[in-house]
């Protein structure tokens, strides 16, 4: 794994927030770094990210994990390109609610009976907002990537469409942002003491439903379905494991595994 020292005079330093707290993020040549803070985020984020190379969806984040040392500290964590430049700027549908309803998406969402109804007024106030027509798919790509990797942190703050300040135009943003995927979260929620079983019964979707199948559902039954793999179900394990990724326990690497094997079964559809 490579090592890449993050100069103090050279970065923007950041915290990146999540549903379960804060995450030490810097900024330097062009990258984004994001250390570890909850367990295997940066082994999840870079998982996803090889297996979506394989897949239907194109527009998503790249990453690769990194050992970052700063400030005489070392870091597991990650990098991934910085996909903005000068004109464009990252806006969260929560802030994008905020600043055109006055009420936070979350807010909105709370008020209204099933998953069916929170899609469907997420994707009606995007595309009278800017104009994206398309919002509807990428709301169901979105769903299934989640579903199949089991990302719990997709809260209101965590889906974002892309403003062009010099034409003032909106346009969709890459997925990303997958850490809290396959169950990384070793610290808190997930030790790795426990069955796989176990953390299945503990994990909950947002933001449409706590249940993935039910916002999953739901969003394709409106807008279809998207996301297929390259490969077979059964080959997953070796399309994951393409890379050798040093630095994580085999621990973390044989649950990482085990979630794909057994996502991969139950959603056969996805898979050729």
């Amino acid at each position: 794994m490579q090592t890449i020292e993050i100069l103090e005079e050279a970065v923007q330093t950041g915290i990146g927030h999540s549903s379960k707290g804060n995450q030490l993020k810097w900024q330097q040549d062009g990258w984004w770094y994001k250390a570890d803070a909850f367990g295997f985020e940066s082994l999840a984020e870079t998982v996803v990210s090889e297996l979506m190379a394989f897949s239907s969806v194109s527009d998503f984040v790249r990453y690769e994990p990194v050992n970052i040392q700063y400030k005489g500290k070392e870091y597991r964590g990650c990098r991934s390109r910085d996909f903005l430049d000068a004109a464009w700027e990252l806006v969260p549908l929560e802030r994008l609610s905020r600043i055109h309803t006055g009420l936070g998406l979350a807010q909105e969402l709370a008020r209204m009976a099933d998953a069916r109804q929170r899609i469907l007024y997420t994707e009606e106030m995007v595309r009278s907002v800017t104009g994206i027509r398309s919002f509807g798919e990428y709301l169901v790509k979105m769903m299934e990537i989640d579903a199949f990797f089991l990302n719990e942190d997709r809260h209101t703050n965590n889906i974002a469409v892309l403003y062009d300040k010099e034409i003032g135009e909106y346009s969709l943003c890459p997925f990303y942002d997958m850490g809290l995927s396959l169950l990384s979260d070793t610290k808190e929620e997930y030790p790795l003491e426990l069955s796989f079983a176990e953390c299945r019964e503990k994990i909950r979707a947002k933001p449409f439903a706590v249940d993935f199948d039910e916002q999953l559902d739901a969003a394709e039954e409106l807008y279809g379905t998207f996301l297929k793999f390259q490969f077979p179900a059964r080959e997953i394990a070796k399309y994951c494991f393409m890379n050798s990724y040093t630095g994580y326990a085999p621990e973390e690497l044989q649950r990482v595994e085990a979630v794909l094997r057994y996502q991969a079964g139950k959603y056969q559809y996805m898979f050729p």
